[in-house]
């Protein structure tokens, strides 16, 4: 597998529950350097990682990353997500619940959508996402845009977005855990009050887990600086057990 640069791997074969192809293993680890924001013509666009688990003889938690344009348009005709066909694509489920969660971060941030346009796509041929847990990440990020701050790229949050402006519960997150460790991500935020997995709380430092309850919370912990993050917070051993 080729890692350098903006290559990124194929996929051959799609799978059911939550998110991505059993032929990306553990994690998928792109270089930081090779993730790029940058703005053309007033559109921002981001590589941002996603959290979800693989399901073929057995779940296995995954690292992979989203491409996503946003641009605030002139006019006020309302939100637009587009979602492209293409290298992936992302299941209707997916698009619904990422949609919703949108519109539901905006509104819990005090924020209008009116002017957004969003563009998501999945830069893995043959793959589709699935599940719902990725939505809350990209909402995020999404506003994190429209409000011209910036969500470190070594952070990452798994779950949804309730229609209260809470972070709705998701599965697999002792795997998917392991997976971010793995990929060398530095922070993950999870829905507050999740099961914990025996291990994942012991002492190391190279990675944090934080639980959140609110897109505020979510929000003010992903953009915030290092010495600012509070909450529940605890650190993930080097060799989680389950």
């Amino acid at each position: 597998m080729n890692h350098s640069g903006a290559m990124l791997p194929s996929i051959g074969r799609t799978v059911g529950r939550w998110v991505l192809a059993g032929a990306l293993a553990l994690a998928i680890i792109v270089p930081m350097t090779a993730l790029p924001s940058f703005a053309d013509s007033g559109v921002s666009r981001r590589l941002i990682p996603i959290l979800g688990l693989t399901t073929d003889d057995r779940d296995v938690g995954t690292v992979a990353y989203l491409t996503l344009s946003f641009e605030e348009r002139a006019d006020r005709s309302g939100l637009m997500v587009h979602f492209q066909n293409g290298p992936g694509r992302i299941s209707r489920m997916a698009q619904t619940s990422t949609d919703q969660a949108i519109r539901r971060a905006a509104r819990a941030l005090g924020l209008s959508t009116d002017s957004w346009s969003v563009t998501l796509a999945v830069p893995y041929v043959g793959t589709t996402i699935y599940g719902d847990s990725l939505s809350a990440m990209v909402a995020l990020t999404v506003v994190a845009l429209a409000q011209g701050e910036v969500i470190s790229r070594d952070r990452v949050i798994t779950g949804t977005i309730t229609p209260d402006g809470l972070i709705g519960p998701v599965g697999g997150i002792p795997l998917k855990v392991v997976a971010a460790k793995q990929a060398r991500l530095r922070m993950v935020l999870v829905p507050e009050n999740h099961e914990t997995a025996e291990g994942e709380g012991e002492a190391s430092s190279s990675m944090q887990v934080v639980q959140v309850n609110s897109v505020s919370h979510a929000y003010q912990t992903l953009t915030a600086h290092q010495s600012s993050i509070a909450g529940s917070l605890f650190l993930v051993s080097d060799e989680p057990r389950y």
